[in-house]
């Protein structure tokens, strides 16, 4: 596993990138009403990336990928295409994946929202996610070991009874969108596989926790990616730097305790 480590100057290149990615997650916000369609979140974000922030929306013809941003709705886990005919509905929950371009350096991060009033499942899932996702940060430190990260996610998702998505795992990232180490939310690490946090690695934790099953499977359209039971699935993304002394939170929004 070649896990590269970041110099001074690409880590503050990467703190630009991940305030970004965050900042567009703030913007949309106000817009994830009942009646907006996931194709215009998309025009919303996409103007906003490329006309404010002067930088690039990562998922646009990455691999083929159509649109800006990725919007998976209720029981869609991933990747999920916006569409000028998917309107929001109240009740729904959403995740909106963002990733942004600066100077050639990426910043990655997905919130989910709620659309008018969720069921108790979807905001007990939803909510559960997050605090998942915390959890797991707090963890990152220099000497930690990744494998820890997955165990406390599924410790803490076999307790709720919920389950956790196998297939899709967090990533390395810096002018790479996708590279070493793979974070794996689950404990999936041989000895031969696990490795020890050093100061400098940038990586995501995303955990994606189904209400039911884990299983997923794609649709033919090569990309959205949904629970095979179609029960409600949430995700939440951060950026993450391992200082010397911990963790920074790249991508943090202004409303988060990091």
């Amino acid at each position: 596993m070649n896990v590269p480590i970041k110099t001074p100057e690409e880590i503050e290149k990467m703190r630009v990138a991940g305030r970004l990615a965050a900042e567009v997650l703030e913007m949309i916000a106000p817009y994830v009403v009942p009646g907006v369609t996931t194709g215009e979140l998309d025009k919303i974000c996409h103007q906003y990336i490329t006309q404010v922030q002067q930088a690039i929306p990562a998922p646009l013809n990455y691999h083929g990928f159509p649109k800006s941003i990725c919007t998976s709705v209720n029981h869609v886990i991933c990747h999920g295409i916006p569409d000028d005919a998917k309107l929001l509905k109240k009740g729904d929950i959403i995740n909106i994946d963002i990733t942004v371009i600066k100077d050639d350096y990426h910043g990655d991060t997905s919130q989910m929202f709620y659309v008018g009033e969720p069921s108790i499942l979807a905001r007990r899932l939803t909510e559960f996610t997050k605090e998942a996702l915390y959890a797991a940060i707090k963890l990152v430190k220099p000497g930690a070991r990744i494998s820890e990260i997955g165990q406390i996610i599924e410790e803490m998702a076999t307790k709720e009874r919920f389950s956790i998505v196998q297939e899709y795992c967090g990533h390395g990232i810096g002018k790479v969108f996708h590279e070493d180490p793979q974070i794996l939310h689950y404990n999936g690490y041989t000895s031969r596989t696990d490795l020890v946090l050093e100061p400098g690695m940038c990586f995501t934790i995303e955990p994606m926790i189904n209400a039911g099953k884990r299983h997923s499977r794609q649709l033919n359209d090569g990309w959205t990616v949904v629970t095979k039971d179609k029960s409600l699935t949430a995700q939440w993304e951060h950026t993450l730097l391992v200082t010397e002394t911990g963790v920074e939170v790249l991508t943090r929004r202004s409303d988060e305790p990091f």
